[in-house]
This record gives C-alpha cells, sequence and structure tokens, in this order.
C-alpha cells in the first residue's frame, strides 16, 4: 500500500465517499436494536426492563470508547487503528448475533459500542487529510455519512428483521463492518500520531487537558451539548406524541418519520462549504438561534402534522449547521492532537444528549409535550448564550498583548 497522502492534493472524491459510507456503518450497529427490543425480549425470555438495557449497554459502550480509545490516533499509526476497530466491531456484532442470553447479548452490544467509536477516528483522519480550503466540505460530507448512518439504522433493522428474523440484523451487519475493515485497509494512507512517544496514560490526561488548555474548546464543547440535548429532547419525546390521540400511530410509522431527518444530515455538507468560505461563526449564529425558533413550531405540532414536520425539519437543519461549524473550529485548534480534541469534543457532545433524554422521561412524566417544548427551548437557547459568550470572549483576548496564546484565538477559518 503506498504511503502517499492525498492531503498534498485534497482528499480525492472516492475516499471521501468511502469514509463517509464508514462513518456511517460503524454508528448504525448502536441503533438497530432499538425498534426489535419486544421481538429480542420475547425470544429470548428478557423482561421489558431488561430488554431496554440493552440501548443503555450501547451508550455507556460508546462513551467508555470515546474517552479510552479515540485519544490513540495521536499515538499510534491511524489507519492501523481504524482497520483494527471495524474488524474488532464485526466480531464483537457476531457475538451478538449468535448470543443465547440476555447476558451475552448484552456484552456483544456493549463492546460492539465500545469499539464502533472507529467512526470518531475516521471523522479527524479525514480532517487531516483534507486540504485546508475544502475542510469544511470534507468534515461535512462524512458526518452526513454518520447522521445518515443512525437515522437509517432503525428503518434498515425493521426491514432485515421482517425478511430473517432480528439476528439477520447482526449478521448483516457483521459482515459489512469486515469488509469496510478491508476496504479501509486498501485504500486509507498511512498516518502516523504525533505522540508517539507518550505513554497511553499520559495520552488520557493530555486528553482532559485539552478541555483546560483551549478555552474555545470548552465553549464549543458547551454548544454542542446543549445542541445535543436539545435534539434528544425531541427524539425521545416524538414517540411519546405520537403513539397518543390525535396521531395514534404504529411502531412502523413512527420509524419512518425518523427519515425526515434526512433533511437534516444533508444540511452538513452545505454548511461545510460555507465554512470553508470564512462564515463558522454566522453559521454557529444562524444555526442556534433557529434551534430555539424551531421549538415553536414543534410545540404548535402537538396538534398539527404540518406544523410538527416544520419544526422537526427545523430542529435538525439546526443541530447539524451548529455541529458541523463546532467541528470546524475544534479541529483547527491543534492538527498534532486531533483525535484528542474530539474525544474531549465528541464525549462532551454525547453527554449532552444522555442528559436531555434522561430529563425528557421526567418533565413528560410532570408537564407533557408542553413541558418537554420548554425543556428543549432552554437547552437550544443555551446554546445561543454560550455562543454570544464566546463572541466576547473572543474579543476581548483579541485586544491583548501579541503574547496571548494561540489556543484564545478563533481560527482563521472562523474569523467571520
Amino acid at each position: 500500500m503506498t504511503t502517499r497522502h492525498p492531503r498534498d492534493g485534497g482528499l480525492p472524491q472516492g475516499l471521501l465517499l468511502l469514509m463517509s459510507v464508514a462513518t456511517g456503518l460503524a454508528v448504525a450497529g448502536n441503533y438497530f436494536a432499538q425498534p426489535l427490543l419486544d421481538l429480542i425480549g420475547r425470544e429470548l425470555g428478557l423482561s421489558p426492563a431488561l430488554a431496554a438495557l440493552l440501548v443503555t449497554a450501547a451508550q455507556a459502550g460508546y462513551a467508555l470508547g470515546l474517552i479510552l480509545l479515540v485519544p490513540l490516533g495521536d499515538l499510534v499509526e491511524r489507519r492501523r487503528l481504524a482497520v483494527a476497530l471495524y474488524a474488532a466491531t464485526a466480531l464483537f456484532l457476531l457475538v451478538s448475533a449468535t448470543a443465547v442470553n440476555g447476558t451475552m447479548l448484552l456484552a456483544g452490544t456493549a463492546l460492539t459500542a465500545l469499539t464502533s467509536v472507529g467512526a470518531q477516528v475516521v471523522v479527524p483522519f479525514a480532517a487531516t487529510l483534507a486540504a485546508p480550503a475544502e475542510r469544511g466540505k470534507v468534515v461535512g460530507t462524512v458526518m452526513t455519512g454518520l447522521m445518515m448512518g443512525l437515522l437509517l439504522a432503525r428503518t434498515a433493522s425493521g426491514a432485515l428483521s421482517e425478511l430473517g428474523g432480528w439476528r439477520t440484523v447482526y449478521w448483516v451487519n457483521a459482515v459489512l463492518m469486515a469488509l469496510m475493515a478491508v476496504a479501509l485497509r486498501v485504500f486509507l494512507p498511512r498516518l502516523g500520531g504525533e505522540g508517539r512517544r507518550m505513554s497511553y496514560p499520559g495520552l488520557l490526561r493530555s486528553t482532559v487537558a485539552m478541555l483546560r488548555h483551549e478555552p474555545l474548546l470548552r465553549w464549543r464543547a458547551g454548544i454542542a451539548a446543549l445542541s445535543l440535548a436539545s435534539f434528544s429532547v425531541l427524539w425521545t419525546a416524538l414517540t411519546l406524541l405520537l403513539v397518543r390521540p390525535p396521531y395514534g400511530w404504529s411502531e412502523s410509522a413512527i420509524g419512518l418519520f425518523g427519515l425526515v431527518g434526512v433533511a437534516g444530515a444533508l444540511t452538513a455538507m452545505v454548511a461545510g462549504r460555507l465554512a470553508d468560505r470564512g462564515h463558522v461563526q454566522i453559521i454557529t449564529g444562524a444555526g442556534t438561534l433557529l434551534l430555539v425558533v424551531s421549538w415553536l413550531a414543534v410545540a404548535a405540532g402537538s396538534r398539527s402534522l404540518a406544523w410538527l414536520l416544520v419544526g422537526v425539519i427545523a430542529l435538525d437543519l439546526a443541530h447539524q449547521a451548529v455541529l458541523n461549524s463546532n467541528q470546524n473550529v475544534v479541529y483547527a485548534l491543534r492538527p498534532e492532537a486531533r483525535n484528542r480534541i474530539n474525544s474531549a469534543f465528541m464525549t462532551s457532545f454525547f453527554v449532552g444528549g444522555a442528559v436531555g433524554s434522561a430529563l425528557t422521561s421526567v418533565v413528560w412524566a410532570h408537564a407533557g409535550w408542553t413541558g418537554v417544548c420548554v425543556l428543549g427551548a432552554v437547552f437550544s437557547a443555551g446554546t445561543f448564550v454560550l455562543w454570544v459568550l464566546e463572541r466576547v470572549s473572543v474579543h476581548r483576548t483579541a485586544g491583548r498583548p501579541s503574547n496571548t496564546p494561540a489556543a484564545d484565538r478563533t481560527p482563521a477559518t472562523s474569523a467571520h
């Protein structure tokens, strides 16, 4: 395999497409079980509570992978790391496919989620290979693949289970992940980590230290966490709304509703191109404002499908725009520590989502759809407030003497 670096002349479209598909395929495995919990529970004799633990196991495994495995991209050769994680994911999917009891399935689910963070190794890999002038477009394209995998996983899961039972989903995904591991081995260039002399404990300490030493990373991690919290509030409560009057939808119809989010996923590419033209701050500001406004339409959607569709599409568009702009800012901070930056950023991001989901169930029980919409709007307003505070902080820092640390300044690509 040649050791050339596509970044010398930009990232080839074929390789970019491969990396986009790879990220979507990796994250999809964490969502296959969600529409199949009842079916799996009946076959393996699991109680509803134990079956629901499959979702928790996937979330916990992914969180651990973000913290423990993603930073390794700054320590070891990145192609080898990506291939190893994809191959391990294929293996652990086979554990789930052959599970004979709930314990085995829980273990397979947690381990699959742990290594599926290979997707979060591929995203900064793509950003590193991209020419600086096209980094926004590249990150947006790869993230579109990731979000498409997330959104379409439930639909694909239902279709495959209809054809051959719930185990078919895991068998098919295992084969695809194994093939993807081979494809990444063949087509990705070698790319060594910059921190080879660092110990693994030192690497983890350095990852945590990124949040302490990089003000922009803190601001953007906070914005991302609140944005995903708002996003999670909507999608957690949406099922609760649609099964009740005046909707009364079936589970299959609710699953198809998730396809509405595809429009939001495609926004990442547009936002990335605008970021490459120097409009990152405009994207963030407009995205955070749209997050707030979208909840007005979502609230009206309690009895109007048209308003609900408008609100869901607007919120998805805003969330993806904010995420892409955040990534463009943080990936420009320290290229040599991009995997540690990504680990700290994405861990904060998913913690926000988990908090949003957890609070939604509590608020729904006490205040229904209105309370849920207020909660989502509060999270969304928080993203705008943090962005304004970040701008104020950056402008103050820019006025200091020239010995101001570079990390305190907005990257050139996001100055407008």
